[in-house]
C-alpha cells in the first residue's frame, strides 16, 4: 500500500514525487514510456520559458543545478506585433524581481532529464515504466490501479498527471473544456545573422502566428502557428526551402535564418478540467490545465498544482487528519483554480482576436496595443501576471 500513486512521469508528475518525498510519504509513479526513455529523453523541439517562481521550486527539489545552463536562455524584454504594422506592444525589464528579467528559456527534454534525475534520488519512491493502466477505482479509503502487466497498486490518493488527454481523467468521470484551435505549432531551433537581443517576438498575422524565443545570440527557438491544413505542406519543405520561407515570414527581421536540427509539429489543443478531483482522485500538470503556449504558463502552472496539492497534503498530515479527503483536495481544487482559470481564459480570447482576420479584429487588436503601451499600469499587470504566478496559500493549522 503507497500513500500516494501518481500516474505519468512527466516533469510536473516527477516534481511533485520529489515534493512527497520531502514529507516521508510512500509514493508510486507509474508510466507506460520506457525507463531509457525518462533517463534520456530526446530533444522534442520544444523550449520551456520558465518564471521565477518556478526557477525557485526547482532549485529546492534540486532540479534546476542539474539542468546544464539552465539559466544561460534569459529573457529580457518581449514584443507583441500585429500584422503587418511596425507597431509594437513592448515590456521590458521585470524591475520587481532581482535580475530585472522576464524569465528563462530552458530546452524541454533537460528539464524532463533532470527531473528524473532528482527523482531518482529520492528514498520513498518507486518507478513502474513500461505499463499503463487499465482500470482504476477509488472507494473511501484509497484507490487501486490495474496495470497493464497484471499488477494492481493501491494507495491512499490517485494522482493523474498523465497530460491534457487523460485516459483516467475520463475514467474517473471529470469533463473537460477542451478547444481545439484547429491549428498546428511548428517548432525548431534555428540560427540567424542578426541579434534577436534576448527579446521575444510574437507576430500575430492574421493567418499565422510567428515567434522567436531567444536561446543564444545567434539562435532561437523559432516557433510557426498555421491552420492544419497548411502545416504539412511546411513540414515536408526541404531545409533550404524552410530557411527562405521563415526569413521571408519574418521579413528579414533577424537577416538570413536557418534551420539547426528537426522541425517538430504539435497539434494546439487547450484543456481545462471541470474540477481537478474526484473521490480519492486529483489531477494536475496539463491533465488539470492545458494550455495554449503563447503566454508559455502551461509547465508553470504544472508546477504550482503540484505545489497546490501537496501544501494541503502536508498540511492534513502535519494536523493528523485524512490527507485524501474530499474536504483537502477541494481546498486545491478552490486554490489552483483561482491561480490558473484567469489566465486560462485570457489566453484563448487573446488567440482568438488575434487570429481573426476580419477588419473589426484588426482594429481591435492595434488599438489594444497602443492602449497597452499609452498606460504602463496596463502593462504592469500584463507583465506581472505573465511572470510571476501566485503564491500557495498558507493557511491556519488546524
Amino acid at each position: 500500500m503507497y500513500d500516494i500513486a501518481i500516474i505519468g512521469a512527466g516533469p510536473a508528475g516527477l516534481a511533485m514525487a520529489c515534493m512527497l518525498d520531502a514529507q516521508g510519504l510512500k509514493v508510486a509513479v507509474i508510466e507506460r514510456q520506457p525507463y531509457e526513455a525518462l533517463a534520456n529523453p530526446a530533444y522534442d523541439g520544444r523550449d520551456t520559458a520558465l518564471t521565477h517562481r518556478t526557477i525557485t521550486t526547482l532549485d529546492k527539489l534540486g532540479i534546476l543545478n542539474r539542468i546544464p545552463a539552465a539559466l544561460d536562455a534569459p529573457i529580457r524584454r518581449a514584443r507583441v506585433l500585429n500584422g503587418t504594422s511596425p507597431y509594437s506592444l513592448h515590456f521590458e525589464n521585470d524591475t520587481s524581481n532581482p535580475d530585472g528579467l522576464l524569465g528563462y528559456l530552458v530546452p524541454n527534454n533537460l528539464i524532463r532529464k533532470a527531473s528524473f534525475d532528482a527523482f531518482e534520488a529520492c528514498k520513498n519512491v518507486t518507478l513502474m515504466t513500461g505499463v499503463s493502466v487499465t482500470n482504476l477505482t477509488t472507494d473511501n479509503t484509497g484507490g487501486t490501479l490495474e496495470l497493464s502487466e497484471g499488477k494492481r497498486v493501491h494507495a491512499r490518493l490517485i494522482v493523474a498527471a498523465d497530460s491534457r488527454f487523460s485516459e483516467t481523467r475520463r475514467k474517473m468521470g471529470i469533463s473537460t473544456r477542451m478547444n481545439d484551435f484547429g491549428r498546428v505549432c511548428i517548432v525548431c531551433r534555428m540560427g540567424h545573422t542578426d541579434a534577436h537581443d534576448e527579446t521575444v517576438y510574437e507576430c500575430f498575422q492574421y493567418d499565422q502566428t510567428l515567434a522567436v524565443l531567444p536561446v543564444t545570440a545567434r539562435e532561437a527557438s523559432v516557433v510557426l502557428t498555421l491552420p492544419s491544413d497548411r502545416a504539412d505542406a511546411v513540414m515536408r519543405m526541404s531545409d533550404a526551402e524552410f530557411n527562405a520561407d521563415i526569413t521571408r515570414r519574418f521579413e528579414g527581421r533577424f537577416g538570413d535564418m536557418t534551420i539547426v536540427g528537426k522541425k517538430h509539429a504539435y497539434p494546439l489543443v487547450a484543456v481545462y478540467a471541470d474540477r481537478f478531483y474526484a473521490r480519492r482522485f486529483a489531477v494536475v500538470g496539463d491533465a488539470a490545465v492545458g494550455m495554449h503556449p503563447v503566454t508559455a504558463h502551461g509547465f508553470n502552472f504544472g508546477i504550482l498544482g503540484a505545489e497546490t496539492l501537496v501544501a494541503e497534503i502536508a498540511d492534513a498530515v502535519a494536523n493528523g487528519l485524512d490527507f485524501g479527503s474530499n474536504a483537502v483536495l477541494s481546498r486545491y481544487n478552490t486554490a489552483h483554480r483561482k491561480a490558473t482559470r484567469p489566465l486560462y481564459l485570457a489566453t484563448n480570447a487573446i488567440v482568438k482576436l488575434y487570429t481573426d482576420d476580419r477588419r473589426p479584429a484588426r482594429m481591435a487588436r492595434d488599438a489594444l496595443l497602443r492602449i497597452g503601451n499609452a498606460l504602463a499600469p496596463v502593462r504592469r499587470i500584463i507583465t506581472g501576471r505573465i511572470t510571476h504566478i501566485p503564491s500557495v496559500p498558507v493557511r491556519d493549522a488546524g
